[in-house]
This record gives structure tokens, sequence and C-alpha cells, in this order.
């Protein structure tokens, strides 16, 4: 074996784009994931907001076992009655008309963005291109959404960003008055952001937002890929805040964990969308439309939100507790439903670090903050468990303060 091979046996294949955290796990039960040693992590990242029914939910084991042994894979070029079903208990569960199924949250995301373009090409108005976007937002990891994402961090080393977006500050509406112009197609934000720090404006500014929309001509773009299924305790954070969209992109918890994104639309807003006018050949595969249908069978049954928001709230008062006694680590509890942020006071990297070696799991956010994301069938006994590790955690930080200060 060349040297070359045999140091390549020693390391990982894997590009190393990820910062991976030292611990590798083989199973998960619930709201729990064992590692390869055998030791328990209460995991509260859900794989970012993907794992919306934790981890091996026996009704999502059984309808991807069945659907494994029927079809795994066919062309958009046949009928699916499966998508059908899914794409009508979508639309009606919401505003839409219209779902197009992707493999991603980036993938929904631009098609998103062609719509809102093409909805305008449609109607006569081929110059009417650019949309608006806010500081702080995270949209995907393609040249289109990162552009739209609009963060220096992710942009660099990429060359010039793809023209076509203006973005604006979090909740100045008249910065959003101003960007609008005779190239304007739409506004593009997210009902709660995540990546961001878990930031939102008040629900009068997303009113507004639909006000100018509608006055304009331009249409109104959620996207709700981390927010949506349940997150925030409704089934789309959009119908918290009383605001529809146009237009809106799932994906994340969509599938509990399978990879399927979605981009939901009114009629006019897909207006013009027609064979050939966009296409994935995955999109809308029968394994990821099984997984789907099931999460909505579970997020559906009466009471599931309920519990949703009734662990939220206890959740919430907990970790206030908390705030109050390391004030030295933690100083502000943000977000809604299970997308609890919470602001540090130290270096959000060295909290996530410390909740980790008590075995819990967070994932951190822009403006310094860690985010709580448990699966939304997390139950009272865990949230306990988790706030008693992210106090021992809190006490290890505020010691090492004290420690630093002395010195």
């Amino acid at each position: 074996m060349s040297s070359a091979k045999s140091s390549a046996a020693t390391t990982s294949h894997l590009l190393p784009v990820f910062a991976r955290a030292d611990v590798a796990f083989e199973r998960g039960e619930g709201a729990w994931l064992i590692s390869t040693t055998g030791e328990r992590y209460l995991d509260f990242t859900s794989g970012v907001a993907v794992n919306s029914l934790g981890h091996c939910h026996p009704h999502l084991v059984e309808a991807l076992q069945q659907q494994a042994t029927k079809l795994w894979h066919m062309s958009n070029l046949f009928k699916s009655p499966d998508g059908e079903r899914l794409a009508a208990r979508l639309c009606e569960q919401s505003f839409a008309d219209f779902v197009f199924f992707a493999n991603s949250g980036a993938e929904a995301m631009e098609c998103a963005l062609k719509m809102t373009r093409h909805h305008h090409f449609s109607k006569g108005n081929p110059e009417r291109t650019r949309i608006i976007t806010f500081a702080g937002a995270f949209h995907g990891r393609t040249l289109g959404t990162l552009a739209a994402t609009g963060s220096a961090k992710y942009l660099e080393g990429y060359g010039e960003p793809l023209d076509g977006f203006d973005q604006v500050p979090l909740g100045d509406l008249d910065a959003v008055k101003k960007a609008i112009g005779p190239t304007t197609a739409g506004i593009l934000i997210e009902p709660l952001q995540g990546e961001g720090g878990v930031r939102s404006p008040e629900p009068a500014f997303f009113r507004a937002l639909r006000d100018l929309c509608d006055s304009n001509g331009l249409l109104l773009i959620f996207d709700e890929v981390q927010t949506g299924m349940g997150r925030t305790g409704e089934l789309f954070a959009y119908q918290r805040i009383g605001v529809a969209p146009d237009i809106m992109s799932l994906a994340k918890a969509l599938g509990g964990g399978f990879p399927i994104g979605a981009c939901l639309a009114t009629a006019d807003a897909a207006e013009g969308m027609a064979p050939g006018s966009h296409g994935s050949t995955f999109g809308g595969n029968p394994l990821a439309v099984a997984a789907a249908n099931a999460v909505l069978d579970v997020m559906l049954e009466p009471g599931f939100l309920d519990h949703v928001r009734r662990m939220s709230l206890l959740l919430k008062q907990k970790l206030a507790g908390i705030v109050d006694r390391y004030p030295q680590v933690l100083s502000e509890i943000r977000g809604e439903g299970l997308l609890i942020g919470l602001k540090a006071v130290v270096p959000s990297t060295d909290l996530v670090a410390a909740l980790r070696d008590q075995n819990l799991l967070t994932v951190g956010a822009g403006d310094n903050v860690v985010r709580l994301l448990p699966p939304l069938i997390v139950d009272e006994v865990e949230i306990d468990e988790a706030v008693t590790r992210l106090e021992r955690a809190c006490g290890v930080l505020s010691g090492q303060a004290a420690q630093r200060e002395a010195v």
C-alpha cells in the first residue's frame, strides 16, 4: 500500500465541510440517541428541526417498511396517487392550491424563487425579478438561496453572488418601502428566523408586508423550512401570526427524517407554471411521500399541537428560572413553540459543548444563541431532564467564569 493510501485509510473521506463533534450515533429511540459507545444522549437538536416525531416513530417506520416493499421510485412522467393525496392534505390545511415536491429546503426555496419570477413573466412583466430579503435570514446553500440569504460568511469564496436580491434590516418597514421599485417581484421572509438567532418581528410587521404586497402587486413568500410542520405550535407558523403568504417553502420536519421538500402556492402565484417550467427527478419520491403522509397522520391527530404548546410553555417556564440563576451564562429566552433560543453571555459554542458534556444535544445559531429543538413528542419527564442537564452545564460555565475573573 502506498503511503498516500495508508494515510488516507486512517482519515475520513467525507468532504470536510462540517465541524463534526467527536461523537457518533448508531440508533435512536424517541427523544434519545444512543452512541456507538452505548451512551444515551437527550436529543434537543432533532436533526436541526427534522426529526419532528423523534427517532424511529412506529407509525413512520411502518409506513416506510410497507412502501419499501411496493415502489421506491418512479418518474414524474407518470401519475402519483400518493403524491396527489399528500398535496391535497397540505392544501386542505393551508392557504395553498398547488404543491411542488422537492428533496430539500433549498430546492423548495429555489422553486419559490423561480415561481415568483415566472408569475410576473406570465403576467407580461418580465422585468419584475428582484426579491426583498432580510438581514439574518437563512434560505439554503445553493447559489440562488445563498444570494437570498445574503450573509458574507456563507457567500465567501464563491465569487459574485447571483443578482436579484435587495436585503433590508429585519423589522424595518421604511427600508422595505424604499426597496420596492418597478423591478421588484416579491418579499421573502421567515416567520421566525432559526439560523439567524431565533428572531422575529411583531405580527404587525407581517401584516404590513402583506398590505405592501397587495398594493404593489408583489408576492409574499414565507420560508417555513424550519418553522413549518408543528414546530411553533401551529401546523404552519403563518397561522400563528395571522398572515397568509402567496408562496411557502417546507422541508425538514415534513418527512420526519426522510428527505422531502415542498413549495406551496396559491393558484394566482402559480399562474404560468406549466409542463417544462420546473421539475425534479426525485421530487415526490414514493418513499418520501409515504413518510410525509405518515407525519401528517400523527400531526393531524386531535391534541397533537396542543401537546406542543403545553410542552413549550412548560419548557419556557423552567428555562426562565435558570436564566435568573445564571445571568453570567444566559441572558434571554426567545422563540415560539418548540423552537426555543437561549441568548448566551458566554460564547454559544462553549454552551453547546458544555451541554454535550452533559449528554444534552443542542445547536448554535446567530446572535450568540443556542437553539433547543426537541422532537414535538417530547414529554414532561424529558423536559425536566433537559433542564437539569442545562442547569449543570450552566453551573460549570459559571464556575469557569468566576475563576477567570479571579485571575
